[in-house]
């Protein structure tokens, strides 16, 4: 019998966002996020909680917009577009936000994979320098900072992935280059349409 591994509880794998011409699939994206938000449940810490925090309620901002009309808003790209013409931001910050804490998110996991030895405190805050800080003020960088120092041993995180590590390996490798290029994807759109400007 197949052990279980984190991979297998996840409502939605970033490998099955939808992405079509339109962009991506604003539903499953949503649902593939909220499985991240809950990763970080296994770093066993109370100080990622500010991380969990902002990522749910950038989360609630989109999934609100999108509940307006679920057809219109069936992308990212589309939701950002339609909001633009109505003068409106709420969800277009909520995804800037969203796209920054993935983006520092699958840096951070991304190291602990090439980075066999590395401990994961050292990953995260590696990630955190290269991606959010400099986004954020002094004020909030001490409490991100403190969020990093408490991940636990890599090995620990690793066993919380599940039993079967070649297993764990596997799954993590294709769904953290399924998040990577969503964020690139993003990363794209906002550079092209000038989506973050002002923000």
């Amino acid at each position: 019998m197949t052990s279980v591994t984190y991979f297998d509880t996840v409502q939605r794998d970033f490998c099955d966002v939808v992405i079509t011409e339109e962009g991506i699939d604003t539903a499953t994206f949503l649902e593939a996020t909220e499985g991240v938000i809950k990763l970080f449940d296994l770093l066993g810490s109370s100080a990622f909680n500010v991380v969990q925090k902002d990522m749910t309620g950038n989360v609630n901002k989109i999934r609100t917009r999108y509940e307006v009309d679920r057809i219109k808003h069936n992308t990212l790209e589309n939701l950002v577009i339609c909001e633009q013409k109505e003068k409106k931001r709420t969800a277009t910050e909520g995804l800037l936000w969203l796209k920054r804490g993935l983006e520092f998110t699958s840096v951070a996991l991304r190291r602990s994979i090439n980075e066999t030895t590395e401990e994961l405190s050292v990953s995260f805050t590696n990630a955190y320098g290269v991606t959010l800080k400099q986004f954020h003020s002094y004020l909030i960088r001490p409490v991100f900072a403190l969020a990093m120092k408490a991940c636990p041993y890599r090995v620990e995180f690793f066993k919380k992935l599940g039993d079967d590590q070649a297993r764990v390996n596997e799954q993590y490798e294709r769904w953290l280059a399924a998040l990577e290029r969503i964020v690139a994807k993003l990363n794209y759109f906002y550079e092209q349409g000038g989506h973050d400007k002002g923000f």
